[in-house]
């Protein structure tokens, strides 16, 4: 059994989490919409290459997991994929964030497959990392909710800079520049305190497959597998509001630029405050139930939506706080889950494969961010939507449907699948009383 961290390890560790979210945002819900919007591009091309582009970090994340697990330095197996990635990722986001007007197909895919690929350099070592702090089943939950916590303050920045800096006369290019000065002055300041302030374990032994038998060995991980089926499809629930937000804000409720991000605000503020409070109700259940409780209660909440119509600002605002209460929980807790699964790889003769698993676990967040884009912004298409013009009612019917009707429906699928998950709070102590008599945990 770990000792708990300290709280200035949690922060220490967690800190990273903001700049990475901070870039995340915009990727995932800003750039989408500022792209279809110039004179070469259309929302059904920029879906279609932001999906390729995804499909290529299909191939980087699991290069990446894989090649982190055998890395072998003074300093470490995580540390030195975290500081390459980091170069690669500020110069593919300043291109990315600073598209001219001219720009074509070929810019908005080239410069996505670098900022991807730095992105996975930095973030699935991270996020191993943060699975190997700990084997303590509820320490691992505070460890991913110090790095979710920091990943909200990221996001709110991500929504507040750019518009404090549109209200001074700027224009959308404009706050994504400001965003992007904040990116390049915080990484590195977060990266040193991660380095100097949290030790790497090293406790965990090579990775004795190579890659083809690592991946055989985690097929028969059926825990693992439930898991990432169910994170997969509900990530795919999550990406779909996610890509589709400024598209429903301002074409479905018509509310201006800064209601929109008055929205963003309460609504990962909401995370904030509830995230604790969920932790707390759920101190004495299983992850997976109190998993299940989050889904349930957003499909409810997010079952609302489509009703809003023009000027239903208040009722929106509602939805959001209601809705952002569940947000921490939802990348909490999953990804603690994810921690834990691996046990059960180390107890059937694995070990040493964290990044390989993180790495498909970065897979599967992609994959649902791509089929996020790859099919609403298509099927928009086909409905005749346009993000330049104003929009008729079936077009603005499919954009309410694609985002909330699908992902409710979607959530309430994923629950039954994971009510019964077989790895529980007791389940997973067996495990580790195992590991520890076997000297491997």
């Amino acid at each position: 059994m770990n000792p708990m961290l300290r709280r200035r390890q949690l922060a220490a560790y967690g800190a990273l989490g903001m700049p990475l979210t901070a870039l995340l945002l915009p990727l995932a819900i800003f750039l989408p919409p500022y792209y279809a919007q110039l004179p070469a591009l259309t929302t059904g091309l920029v879906g279609a290459l932001l999906f390729g582009a995804r499909l290529w970090d299909l191939v980087t994340d699991l290069g990446v997991g894989w090649a982190s697990d055998r890395t072998r330095s003074r300093f470490g197996r995580r540390r030195p994929w975290i500081v390459l990635g980091t170069p690669v990722l500020l110069v593919g986001g300043w291109y990315l964030f600073t598209p001219p007007d001219t720009a074509t197909w070929v810019y908005l895919l080239g410069w996505s497959l670098v900022a991807y690929l730095g992105w996975s350099m930095i973030m699935l070592p991270y996020q191993t990392w943060g699975a190997e702090l700990s084997t303590d089943y509820d320490e691992r939950s505070r460890v991913t909710a110090a790095r979710e916590i920091f990943a909200v303050v990221g996001t709110l920045v991500a929504i507040i800079l750019p518009n404090v800096w549109m209200q001074q006369g700027g224009d959308t290019g404009d706050g994504l520049v400001a965003l992007y000065v904040f990116l390049l002055a915080s990484l590195p300041i977060c990266l040193l305190v991660l380095l100097l302030g949290v030790d790497e374990p090293t406790r965990h032994g090579h990775a004795g497959l190579d890659l083809r038998g690592g991946l055989a060995l985690m097929r028969n991980n059926r825990p693992f597998r439930r898991l990432l089926f169910a994170y997969l499809l509900n990530g795919f629930a999550n990406a779909l509001p996610a890509v589709l937000f400024v598209f429903f804000v301002e074409h479905r409720l018509e509310a201006s630029q800064a209601e929109m991000g008055m929205a963003l605000v309460v609504y990962f503020l909401s995370a904030v405050v509830g995230l604790p409070i969920w932790l707390r109700v759920g101190r004495h259940w299983s992850k997976h139930r109190l998993w299940c409780a989050s889904m349930g209660w957003v499909s409810v909440v997010f079952a609302f939506a489509p009703l809003l119509g023009p000027g239903d600002l208040a009722g929106y605002l509602v939805i959001c706080v209601l809705g952002g209460a569940c947000l921490g929980v939802d990348q909490a807790i999953p990804a603690s889950m994810q921690a834990d699964v691996i046990d059960e790889d180390t107890a059937a003769g694995g070990g040493g494969r964290a990044g390989l698993y993180f790495g498909l676990w970065g897979l599967a967040t992609k994959l649902a961010i791509a089929l996020g884009v790859g099919i609403a912004f298509p099927v928009l298409d086909l409905a005749g939507f346009d993000a330049k013009i104003n929009n008729d009612a079936t077009a603005l019917w499919t954009l309410a449907s694609l985002y909330a009707v699908l992902p409710v429906a979607i959530k309430l699928c994923v629950i039954p699948v994971v009510w019964n998950f077989p790895l529980s709070r007791d389940r997973h102590a067996q495990l580790q009383a195992r590991l520890q008599a076997a000297g491997t945990g």
